[in-house]
C-alpha cells in the first residue's frame, strides 16, 4: 500500500498550479511591500562584512548565467541568491511572518528574482512565483512548527526558507508535479540552521543558503533528481526529525491563494523583531527621562524575547542587534534604532553604555513576542511604565506606505543618491512591464 502523504500532495498540487490562480489587490499590494523592504534592505547591506564575503566566494566559482548580484556582476542564479539572500538578512532589518515561519521574504524574493532575470520571465510570473513560495513557507511553519523550532535551537527561517525558495523556483522552472514532489524532498533533507549563530555572520548566511538550496532542489529535480517525497507527512520526516519530542507537527490544513502575506510585519527597527515593543516603549518614554538620573530599568518581556535577544553587555555592533537591554538603551536615548544607531559610536556612546548595565530583564510568560514594557525608576524614587501589547509594524499596528518609503529612502539613498525615489516608485508598480529590466539595471552597477 503507498504511503499516503496529504501534507505534501496538496503543497505538491498548490504549487503547480500557481498559473490558474488569480490574486487580490490586497495580496498583490503585500507582495509588493515585501519587494520594496527586500530591495532596501539588500542595497542598504552592501557593505556589510558578511555580504562582501559572500559576493567574493561566489565571484570565485566563475558560474555562468544572467542573474546579477546586487551591486554585482551576472552569474548563475543559485550563486546570485546566495548572495542576495545573505545581503536581504545582513542587518537584520527584513520582514518577519506572524506565524512562525520567520523571515521570509529574503530567501523567496532573492531566489524568485534571479531565476526570473536568467530566464527572462515577466514581472507577473515573479510576482505568482514569489506568492506561491510565501504561501507555502508560511503555511509549512504555522500551528506552533515554527515556534517550537526556534524554541529548541532551529532558525525557522532557515528551515522554512528552502521551501519558499524551492516552490518559487519550481514554479519558474514550469515543473511538473512529481518533480515538484522530488524538489520539495531536497528542500526539507537539506533542512536547518541554528540559533546558536545569531549574532554572527552565519545566521544572514542561513537565509542566502536557503534560497540557493531552494533553486538547487528545483534544479535537481527538473534533470531527474529522485528525493524522498514523504517528509512532511512521515512521522520520521522534517518535523519529527527536528521536534523530538513530536509535541508540534505540520497539520494538513489548506494552501490559500496568497493570505499568509496579510499576516507579513515589517520592522521599523534595525533589530531582531523580538525587541521591537521595548524599543517601542523605550522611544515613548525618552523625552520623560531627557535629563534625568536613572537608577534602573525593567524590561518586561516573551519568553522568546529573552531567549533570542538577551545578550546582556553585547561587544559588536551585530551583537547589539541581539540584545533587547542595548536596544532599549538606544530607544531611551533618543535614538531610532535605525541602522546607523548599530555601530561602535553608538555601542561606546557612554550614556548607552550607561543604561545597558542598568537594564534587568523580567520574563512574562503570557507576553507573545510582540508585548513588551519598560519600567524606568528615576534616582527620585518616581517610576516611569510604558506597555506596548502591540509593536509597531504588526498586523493590527501595521507598518503604512508612507512608513515603508520612509525606511526604503533611509537606506537606499546613501547607496543610489537621486536614484532611490524613482526606484521606489517603479517596484510600487512592480506588475508593470519593464518594472524587472528597471530594476536589473538600477542595482547591476558592479
Amino acid at each position: 500500500m503507498a504511503e499516503q502523504t496529504p501534507i505534501g500532495d496538496a503543497a505538491t498540487h498548490f504549487i503547480a498550479a500557481t498559473a490558474t490562480r488569480r490574486h487580490t489587490t490586497e495580496v498583490l499590494e503585500a507582495a509588493k511591500m515585501c519587494l520594496v523592504d527586500w530591495v532596501g534592505v539588500a542595497l542598504g547591506a552592501v557593505n556589510e562584512p558578511a555580504a562582501r564575503a559572500a559576493r567574493r566566494v561566489a565571484e570565485k566559482w566563475h558560474t555562468g548565467g544572467r542573474a546579477h548580484i546586487v551591486l554585482g556582476p551576472a552569474v548563475a542564479p543559485a550563486a546570485a541568491a546566495l548572495v542576495n539572500g545573505t545581503m536581504a538578512h545582513c542587518m537584520d532589518y527584513d520582514d518577519t511572518h506572524m506565524d512562525g515561519a520567520g523571515h521570509i521574504s529574503a530567501p523567496t524574493w532573492a531566489a524568485t528574482l534571479a531565476l526570473a532575470e536568467h530566464y527572462g520571465k515577466s514581472e507577473q510570473q515573479a510576482l505568482a512565483a514569489f506568492i506561491t513560495g510565501f504561501e507555502v513557507s508560511a503555511r509549512l511553519g504555522a500551528g506552533g512548527v515554527g515556534r517550537k523550532l526556534q524554541h529548541i535551537g532551529f532558525h525557522p527561517s532557515a528551515v522554512f526558507g528552502r521551501f519558499a525558495a524551492a516552490a518559487a523556483s519550481c514554479v519558474l522552472l514550469d515543473l511538473d508535479r512529481t518533480q515538484i514532489a522530488h524538489a520539495l524532498g531536497v528542500a526539507a533533507t537539506t533542512a536547518g540552521g541554528l540559533n546558536a549563530s545569531f549574532g554572527t555572520m552565519s545566521k544572514p548566511f542561513h537565509l542566502g543558503k536557503a534560497a540557493m538550496d531552494g533553486i538547487l532542489a528545483a534544479d535537481l529535480a527538473a534533470e531527474g533528481f529522485e528525493a524522498a517525497t514523504q517528509l512532511l507527512d512521515a512521522p520520521d520526516g522534517l518535523s519529527g526529525a527536528l521536534i523530538q519530542d513530536r509535541s508540534v507537527k505540520i497539520a494538513p490544513e489548506p494552501f490559500t491563494d496568497g493570505l499568509a502575506l496579510l499576516r507579513n510585519a515589517y520592522k521599523p527597527y534595525a533589530c531582531c523583531k523580538a525587541t521591537h515593543a521595548c524599543v517601542d516603549a523605550g522611544r515613548e518614554l525618552s523625552r520623560q527621562v531627557q535629563g534625568q538620573a536613572i537608577r534602573r530599568v525593567v524590561l518586561g518581556a516573551s519568553p522568546m524575547t529573552l531567549r533570542v535577544a538577551s545578550r546582556p553587555d553585547p561587544r559588536t555592533p551585530l551583537e547589539g542587534k541581539f540584545s533587547v537591554a542595548y536596544c532599549t538603551a538606544l530607544a531611551l536615548s533618543g535614538y531610532a534604532a535605525v541602522e546607523g544607531d548599530f555601530s561602535e559610536a553608538r555601542l561606546n556612546d557612554p550614556n548607552v553604555q550607561d543604561l545597558v548595565a542598568k537594564c534587568e530583564l523580567a520574563t512574562q510568560p503570557d507576553f507573545e513576542l510582540t508585548e513588551g514594557f519598560i519600567e524606568v525608576e528615576l534616582a527620585d524614587g518616581r517610576r516611569l511604565r510604558s506597555h506596548v501589547p502591540l509593536a509597531l509594524g504588526n498586523p493590527g499596528n501595521p507598518m503604512s506606505w508612507a512608513g515603508m518609503e520612509a525606511k526604503f529612502a533611509g537606506l537606499v539613498e546613501p547607496v543610489l543618491g537621486r536614484d532611490a525615489r524613482p526606484l521606489f516608485e517603479a517596484l510600487r508598480s512592480f506588475e508593470t512591464p519593464g518594472t524587472l529590466a528597471r530594476l536589473v539595471t538600477v542595482v547591476s552597477r558592479g
